[in-house]
Parts: C-alpha cells; sequence; structure tokens
C-alpha cells in the first residue's frame, strides 16, 4: 500500500478548505483541553465532529497495531481515519504548544472576561446538545439530573496529595484521557484534583529530561489505553441509548458551569511550586456594573451567540 492509497481509505476532509476548517476545530479543542474546567469533547460536540472523532480514534484497532508489530506502517496508515486525524491533530498540537501561555497569561490577568466567554459558550453548547436529545421524558431528565448533579460534585472536588509511582500516572493518563473526550468533564482539571496538573505539565514543559521522558510516557500509555477503550464504551452505549447519553453529557456541560463561573471568592488556596490554586471558592454575583463587568457580560453574550452561529451554519450545511 502507498502513502497516497492510506490517505485515501478513510473518511475525512477532501478539499484544502475542509482540511482547514477541521484544523481550526482541533485547534479550539487544544484551547479547551490547556484550560482546568473546559473540556475538548465540549468543543468537538459543538462543532459537530463528535461522532466522527470517536469514530477515528476506533479505527486506531487490532488490525492497525498488528501491521504496526509486523512493521508495515502504511498498512497500520491505512487502517485509520488519517484524513481526518491529521489535521484534526495538528490544529491540536499547534493550540497545546502555541497557545498554553498565553492562555495561562490571558487567565492570570482578565480571569473574570475569559471565564465569562467560557460561560456563554457552555450555555449556548447546553442548548444545542440538548437538541439531540429528541423527545424529552422521565428517563432522558433523569440523565440529565444525573449528569448535571455528577458534574456539579466532580468540579467541587479539592485537590489531594497522591503519590508519583508509575502505576499511578498510568491511571491518571486513563482519567484524564476519558474525560478529554467528555463534553463539560475536563481533564485538566481532574489532573488537578489527582495532584498531578503540575507534575505532568512540568514535564512538558522540558520533555528531553530523561525523568521527565519517563513520566510523559508513562502517562502517554495511560491515555492510549483509556482512549481506546472508552471511545468504544462511549459509541457503543450512544449506539443503545442515543437520547439518555446524550442528556446525560448535557447535564456534564450544565453541571460545568460552576467551574467555568467568572465571579468567585476564594475561601481556601494553597501554593504547588510558586503557583497559588484554590481549593475551595464560593460563586458570587458580580459587586457592580463596573467597566470590566460590562467586558465580562459582553464576552459571555458573544460566547453564546458564536455557538448559535456555528450550530446555524452547520445544519445549512447539513441541508436541514
Amino acid at each position: 500500500m502507498t502513502f497516497r492509497q492510506a490517505w485515501l481509505r478513510g473518511p475525512g476532509p477532501t478539499t484544502l478548505p475542509q482540511a482547514l476548517l477541521l484544523a481550526a476545530k482541533g485547534f479550539c479543542m487544544g484551547v479547551a483541553d490547556i484550560i482546568p474546567g473546559v473540556s475538548g469533547g465540549t468543543i468537538a460536540f459543538i462543532t459537530g465532529i463528535y461522532a466522527d472523532l470517536l469514530a477515528a480514534i476506533r479505527s486506531v484497532n487490532a488490525r492497525c497495531l498488528a501491521s504496526l508489530v509486523r512493521l508495515r506502517p502504511l498498512d497500520a496508515l491505512g487502517e485509520v481515519h488519517l484524513r481526518f486525524l491529521a489535521p484534526l491533530l495538528l490544529g491540536l498540537g499547534a493550540a497545546l504548544v502555541g497557545m498554553a501561555g498565553l492562555m495561562h497569561h490571558l487567565l492570570t490577568t482578565h480571569p473574570v472576561q475569559i471565564w465569562a466567554l467560557f460561560l456563554g459558550l457552555i450555555a449556548a453548547s447546553v442548548l444545542v446538545v440538548g437538541r439531540e436529545v429528541g423527545r424529552w421524558d422521565a428517563r432522558t431528565l433523569g440523565a440529565l439530573a444525573l449528569g448535571a448533579v455528577a458534574a456539579w460534585i466532580i468540579t467541587g472536588l479539592i485537590p489531594v496529595s497522591t503519590p508519583e509511582a508509575p502505576w499511578f500516572l498510568f491511571l491518571c493518563g486513563v482519567v484524564a484521557i476519558c474525560a478529554m473526550i467528555l463534553p463539560g468533564i475536563s481533564g485538566s482539571f481532574l489532573l488537578l484534583i489527582l495532584g498531578k496538573y503540575e507534575y505532568v505539565t512540568a514535564a512538558l514543559r522540558n520533555p528531553l529530561e530523561p525523568g521527565n521522558l519517563l513520566v510523559l510516557l508513562v502517562f502517554g500509555c495511560g491515555c492510549a489505553v483509556g482512549i481506546a477503550g472508552f471511545s468504544r464504551l462511549l459509541s457503543w452505549l450512544l449506539a443503545r441509548w442515543h437520547a439518555p447519553v446524550v442528556a446525560l453529557l448535557t447535564g456534564f456541560m450544565a453541571g460545568a458551569a460552576r467551574k467555568v463561573w467568572p465571579w468567585k471568592e476564594p475561601l481556601e488556596t494553597v501554593v504547588v511550586r510558586g503557583d497559588v490554586h484554590v481549593l475551595r471558592e464560593a460563586l458570587v454575583l458580580p459587586r457592580g456594573l463596573d467597566a470590566a463587568t460590562f467586558w465580562a457580560l459582553g464576552l459571555m453574550a458573544a460566547g453564546f451567540a458564536a455557538v448559535l452561529l456555528l450550530d446555524a451554519a452547520a445544519a445549512r450545511a447539513r441541508g436541514k
């Protein structure tokens, strides 16, 4: 098999504009995954590529791994959805490498305005994804409530001190990557709760150091195992119980609003490697209608409108 045959074999964009659009969606997913509290899975759901993303992850199957073992890399590439994954991962990687510093700066200097923007994005996403449920009944409403309560509790958990043993790093990789493909649940935030956000991101800043390389290798293996298994489970659940599962995911997004609410008052903090982390905080209303508050409300409205416009454009593209 040639590389061209492998490239054309699976689904994916067929023109350069389509590939650039998919890369842009991947970039947005990468920006979301950087921030503890926002999920890349939410962006995938908003932009209409969630089902394609799960299918692409499932395409890394036993036949693909067998081809790699037999040292036949082109046959392995022919099994995966290469045309979909290549631009998506290119955009996602560009965000992780190029935007981490900027997002950290913005969240440090303008936290209220940035969290307000994300709250607007998530609020509109709840409406957009909720429409996919179809008919609301006792079962779907129960799933919605369960997801909302679970996300509300998870985003309120306090970070803990945990071991740095390889088995625990592997487990953190499994948990974080599963959360990253779930709308509403942030893998970065779960890493923070598990006490390994600073540990893993510090390794990412100097990946070639021997100790850091081992950390990233173990964590990456956990991510690979987690995403391979969980994507198949989630696809199976969506195929069998689509409405309740989508309602549950909608609840996850609604409950996650606790983490991105812009106006908070810290109740307890801790300093980890020179950075201050909030252990407990109270949600409050803005103290007054000053310029900063107006900016926050404007960005919240802009984020809300952007998702609705994106959904409308996607609906027109599908011919609805």
